[in-house]
C-alpha cells in the first residue's frame, strides 16, 4: 500500500489530506508540529475571491465556491462561508484596462463581474467615499470564510475517510535515496517511511525542502491587519480592494478587517526564537501600517470615530514572483510541495489541495499547472539575500498595477551571461528572463533607456522595428545563452530519443530536428530542437524558462534507458547571428565555411585555433546561425562580429519576429493540454514510429474540435494573452499570445479557437481587449515571408 505523509496542519495540508481521501488514497498521515491551524491559517483574513488574472488561476480559485458549502453538508460543521460580493476599486485610468481584462476572462468562466461607476458604489455602500475613484468592478461571487472553522471541517472530513492526523509531531528532515524521497525523520529521531511526502508547512517549508535538495524561493514576512469595533453600517459588509492604495477591507460580524500589502515587507525568521510558538502574534507596527490605515480612513470616513479592537501581526509566506509553489520537486521523485500562497492560502486551499492530490495519485498533474509549478523556480532564487531583496516589492506587487511588460527592480542580477558586460556596452536595457539578465532592447541614448510603462502602444516598439529592420540587408546578434541545453548520450540514446520525441530521431549526424516531447494524452510537454552529434549522442535545446522542468522530464523519462543526461546550459555561450548579411559577415570573421551549409544542420567550425559549433536555424525567420562556444572563445568572437558590422537585437524584437513568422512559444501558445495536431505542428509527427502520446494523437487525427490559429487584429490594440475571442455572440476561444510584428507592423495574435464545419477564413471574429472588441481574421499563412525563403535559401 502506498503511503503519503503530509507535513503541515494548516488549510493547505488539511485540504490535501481531504482530497487524497476523496481520491481513495488508503494510507495518508498528516503531521503537524504544534496544533492544527497554529502556524498561519488561524490568523488569515478569510477572503474568498474566485476571479483571478489568468484562466488556470481562475479555475483553481473558483472551486472554493463549490467546495466550502459542500464541506458544511458533509461534516455538519459550519465553515462560515458566505457570499458577500465585492468591489475592486480603481484610482488610476490604467487600472481600468487591467480590470476590464480580468472581467472579460471572469465572464468567460461563468462569473458575473460588471463594471460600475463610483456613484454606483456610493449608492450601494453609503459609508464609502468615492472621491478619487475612476471606476469599479463589482464581483457578485466574492465571499468570505472563517479560516479555523474551514480547517476543522477539512480535518473532520479527512479523519472520517481514514486519514491519520498527528499533532505535536515535529519534523527534523526529509529522507531520500538517490533521486527518490523515502520518508521523514521526526524531531525525536524516529523515522517514518513513505512513498510520497507533501510539504505544506507554509513558512517552515523552505528549510525542510533543503534537507532533500529542493530550493524553494519562499520568504516569511510580517503581515498585518486590524479589526475594528462593530458598527451597524458594517453589517453584511462586502469585500473591498482599493488596489491603487494597496489595501483590502472585509466585513466580519459587524466589524471590519483592514489589511494591506506592504512595500519593503519585513522578513521574519521562522527558525528564530519565535518560530516554534503556536498561534504567534508579533508586536504591533503602526509605522508600517499607518499608510494603510490612512487609506482606509479616506475611503470610509466613519472609521475616524471607530475604535480598533485588535491589531494582528503574524507571519505570512511570499514567493519571489508572488505566485504559489505547487508540484513535484524536479530533482526528487515523490516529493511534493504546496507553499508560498502569498496571503491567499485559505481561498487557494480548495483548488490547490485537489490538483495536488490528483497529481500524487495519478503521477501526473490534472491540468496545466506551469504557472504555479515549483519546477519554474531557479534554485539561485531561494537564497536568503535574493529573497530578502525581492521582499522590497514582491508583497506590494500583489495589488500594484500589473503593467504589461513590467519587470522587477529588486533582486536582479541573479544569472549573468559571460557576455553580459559586452551586451551592456552595446546599450542593453535588461529584463528578467527565468532568472537571466537579458537585453530587451538596445538603447542609443539615455532617453531610450528610461521608457515609461504603457497599456497601449509600447514606447519601445520603434526601437524593436529599428533593430529588426537591420536584418533585411545586414546582420544582428542575439543573446541565446539562457536557452536550456542538455546532452543525451549512451548506448540507448537513440532509442530514448525515438521514444520521447514525436519526430524521427534516427537522422544523419549533424542534422537538427525541430520536435515536441509529448505526454500520454498527446499534450506538448516540451517544444525543442535536437541535434544529433554522434551515433549515441544528442543535444537538446529548449526555452530558458523551462530548464528545470525539462531536465526533470528527461530524467524521469530516461529511467528505463541506458543513457546519461547532462545539463550543459552554463558551459557555453550561444550567439545568434541573423540577417541577410550573416553569411558574408561570418565569412569575413571566420573563413569560408558558410556557403555550403544546409538549413537545419550543425557542424564544427575552427575559429582562432579553437572550435565552435555552428547551427543553421532561425527563430526570427531570417538567414542565420547559432554559434555555440566556451566563454573564452565567445568573448573575442563577439568583439569580432561587432567590429565587422553586426549589431545587437533584443528579446522583444525576437518575440515580435517569431510572432509574424507564426512560430509558437511553449507556456503560452502550446503546453501540456494542447496537442501538435491542434497547434498546427502535425508536420513534426512521424506516424511510422512509436512514441509517447501516439495513441492519443491517432484517436484525435481527423477529429479536431479546436485549433491554434494566427490572427490579424484590426484597430491596433495591445494584445497580450487570454483575451476572449467572439463569434456570433459567443466566446469560441482565447488568445494565447500577441503583439505587433516588428517587420510587418501588423497587430497579431495566436488564439486557440473551437472548430466548426465552416472554413476558418470565412468566419468573422472579434477579440475582447480591455473592454472593447476588435475585428480579427485568421491568416492562412504567416504574414512575413510565408514560404520561409529568407531563412532557408
Amino acid at each position: 500500500m502506498s503511503r503519503t505523509i503530509i507535513i503541515g496542519g494548516g488549510a493547505i495540508g488539511l485540504s490535501l489530506a481531504y482530497h487524497l481521501a476523496q481520491r481513495g488514497a488508503q494510507d495518508v498521515v498528516l503531521l503537524e508540529r504544534n496544533q492544527l491551524t497554529s502556524g498561519t491559517s488561524w490568523h488569515a483574513a478569510g477572503i474568498v475571491g474566485p476571479l483571478r488574472a489568468t484562466p488556470n488561476m481562475t479555475r483553481l480559485a473558483m472551486y472554493a465556491g463549490e467546495l466550502f458549502p459542500r464541506l458544511e453538508a458533509e461534516t455538519g460543521l459550519s465553515t462560515g462561508y458566505r457570499r458577500t460580493g465585492g468591489y475592486w476599486l480603481a484610482r488610476e485610468p490604467e487600472r481600468m484596462d487591467e480590470l476590464h481584462r480580468i472581467a472579460a476572462l471572469g465572464r468567460h468562466f461563468g462569473l458575473s463581474p460588471r463594471m460600475v461607476g463610483p456613484g454606483d458604489l456610493a449608492r450601494d455602500l453609503p459609508c464609502v467615499d468615492p472621491a478619487g475613484l475612476v471606476g469599479v468592478m463589482d464581483v457578485t461571487e466574492d465571499a468570505s470564510v472563517n479560516p479555523v472553522d474551514l480547517c476543522m471541517a477539512y480535518a473532520r472530513a479527512a479523519k472520517a475517510a481514514g486519514v491519520e492526523i498527528r499533532e505535536n509531531t515535529g519534523i527534523g528532515a526529509l529522507l531520500t535515496d538517490g533521486s527518490r524521497v523515502t520518508g521523514v525523520r521526526l524531531a525525536d529521531g524516529t523515522e517514518m517511511r513513505a512513498d510520497h511526502v507533501a510539504l505544506c508547512a507554509g513558512a517552515w517549508s523552505r528549510r525542510l525542502a533543503e534537507t532533500a535538495g529542493l530550493a524553494l524561493p519562499l520568504q516569511p514576512v510580517e503581515h498585518m491587519y486590524v479589526v475594528t469595533e462593530p458598527r451597524p453600517e458594517f453589517a453584511g459588509f462586502p469585500v473591498l480592494r482599493d488596489l491603487d492604495r494597496g489595501i483590502y477591507i472585509k466585513g466580519d460580524t459587524g466589524k471590519l478587517v483592514i489589511g494591506g500589502f506592504e512595500p519593503n515587507a519585513k522578513c521574519w525568521d521562522p527558525h528564530g526564537p519565535e518560530g516554534n510558538r503556536p498561534f504567534l502574534e508579533m508586536a504591533e507596527d503602526w509605522d508600517q501600517f499607518t499608510p494603510f490605515m490612512e487609506a482606509a480612513l479616506a475611503l470610509i470616513p466613519a472609521l475616524e470615530t471607530t475604535g480598533i479592537q485588535h491589531f494582528m501581526n503574524g507571519p505570512e509566506s511570499f514567493t519571489a514572483d508572488t505566485k504559489p509553489l505547487v508540484g513535484q520537486a524536479p530533482g526528487m521523485d515523490g516529493l511534493f510541495a504546496a507553499a508560498g500562497m502569498n496571503s491567499v492560502g485559505i481561498m487557494s486551499s480548495a483548488g490547490v489541495g485537489r490538483v495536488l492530490a490528483d497529481w500524487i495519485v495519478d503521477a501526473t498533474p490534472p491540468m496545466d499547472l506551469w504557472e504555479v509549478d515549483i519546477a519554474r523556480c531557479d534554485p539561485l532564487a531561494a537564497s536568503d539575500t535574493h529573497m530578502a531583496a525581492r521582499m522590497e516589492e514582491a508583497v506590494a506587487d500583489l495589488f500594484a498595477l500589473h503593467w504589461p511588460f513590467k519587470h522587477p527592480k529588486a533582486g536582479r542580477g541573479l544569472r549573468l551571461s559571460p557576455l553580459h558586460d559586452r551586451w551592456q556596452a552595446q546599450g542593453a536595457v535588461f529584463g528578467l528572463t527565468a532568472g537571466w539578465e537579458r537585453g530587451l532592447w538596445y538603447a542609443r541614448d539615455e532617453a531610450e533607456r528610461s521608457l515609461p510603462y504603457s497599456i497601449g502602444a509600447q514606447p519601445w516598439e520603434p526601437i524593436v522595428a529599428r533593430e529588426a529592420a537591420r536584418m533585411e540587408t545586414g546582420t544582428v546578434l542575439l543573446d541565446l545563452s539562457p536557452f536550456s541545453k542538455f546532452h543525451i548520450q549512451g548506448p540507448e540514446a537513440l532509442a530514448f530519443m525515438e521514444q520521447i520525441a514525436c519526430s524521427r530521431m534516427d537522422v544523419p549526424e549533424g542534422k537538427v530536428v525541430y520536435t515536441q516531447i509529448l505526454n500520454a494524452k498527446g499534450g506538448i510537454e516540451a517544444d525543442v530542437t535536437v541535434t544529433r552529434l554522434a551515433a549515441d549522442r544528442f543535444r537538446l535545446t529548449s526555452g530558458a524558462a523551462t530548464r528545470w522542468r525539462d531536465g526533470a522530464c528527461l530524467r524521469r523519462a530516461s529511467q528505463r534507458f541506458d543513457v546519461t543526461i547532462t545539463d550543459v546550459t552554463e558551459e557555453t555561450c550561444v550567439i545568434g547571428v541573423m540577417g541577410a548579411g550573416a553569411q558574408d559577415l561570418l565569412t569575413a570573421v571566420a573563413g569560408d565555411h558558410w556557403r555550403d551549409f544546409p538549413f537545419a544542420t550543425a557542424r564544427t567550425i575552427p575559429v582562432a585555433r579553437r572550435e565552435i559549433r555552428a547551427t543553421r536555424i532561425s527563430f526570427v525567420g531570417e538567414l542565420g546561425w547559432e554559434l555555440t562556444a566556451t566563454s573564452d572563445v565567445a568573448g573575442p568572437l563577439f568583439d569580432q562580429l561587432i567590429a565587422a558590422g553586426a549589431r545587437p537585437m533584443g528579446h522583444y524584437a525576437v518575440d515580435a519576429c517569431r510572432l509574424e513568422k507564426g512560430f509558437v512559444h511553449w507556456g503560452h501558445d502550446v503546453g501540456p493540454e494542447i496537442t501538435p495536431l491542434e497547434a498546427g505542428l502535425g508536420f513534426c509527427i512521424d506516424w511510422t514510429k512509436d512514441f509517447t502520446g501516439k495513441p492519443a494523437l491517432e484517436a484525435q487525427r481527423g477529429n479536431l474540435t479546436r485549433k491554434l490559429v494566427l490572427m490579424q487584429v484590426e484597430g491596433d490594440p495591445l494584445v497580450l494573452h487570454d483575451e476572449p475571442v467572439w463569434e456570433a455572440g459567443r466566446v469560441v476561444g482565447l488568445t494565447t499570445s500577441g503583439g505587433r510584428g516588428a517587420r510587418t507592423g501588423l497587430t497579431l495574435a495566436f488564439a486557440l479557437i473551437d472548430l466548426t464545419d465552416m472554413s476558418l477564413t470565412d468566419r468573422q471574429f472579434e477579440i475582447d481587449i480591455a473592454g472593447a472588441r476588435y475585428p480579427a481574421k485568421v491568416l492562412v499563412r504567416p504574414p512575413y515571408d510565408p514560404k520561409g525563403e529568407r531563412m532557408r535559401t
